[in-house]
């Protein structure tokens, strides 16, 4: 077994980093450690949104819509992934936020992977835990 190679299954391993498959949260061996790019599976149940806006982003997004529908929301704008393969960029500084409209899975990769910008969770009261 080499140990600069990884074979998984993205629904299995993700449910157990909060959807994150590959970044600089990996530990240093792992060959999914990597300071320059995050890729996440993200399983969204209908009505799942983001909890606050990301504010002042560093990085650059890519998200492909893999099933469902999920809405991406911009500064002034609302993007709609509908079909299979729906993608929308956006790049460093740009604030947004997400809604799954239906059950979706979104495969989305940002670059690079900068620490500090995991949300706040909250405790079964709504207050941050």
């Amino acid at each position: 077994m080499n140990d600069s190679v990884y074979v998984g299954n993205a629904g299995k391993d993700a449910a157990l980093d909060r959807g994150w498959l590959l970044g600089h949260f990996k530990d240093p061996g792992d060959p999914r450690h990597s300071d320059a790019v995050e890729i996440k599976w993200g399983v969204h149940p209908r009505g799942d949104e983001r909890s606050q806006w990301v504010k002042g982003e560093a990085r650059t997004a890519l998200l492909v819509l893999i099933s469902g529908r999920f809405r991406v929301e911009l500064p002034g704008r609302s993007v709609l992934l509908e079909q299979q393969g729906d993608y929308v960029v956006w790049g460093r500084g740009v604030d947004h936020s997400w809604f799954a409209e239906e059950e979706s899975v979104v495969l989305t990769v940002r670059w690079p992977s900068v620490p500090g910008y995991a949300v706040a969770e909250k405790d079964q009261t709504g207050l941050p835990a």
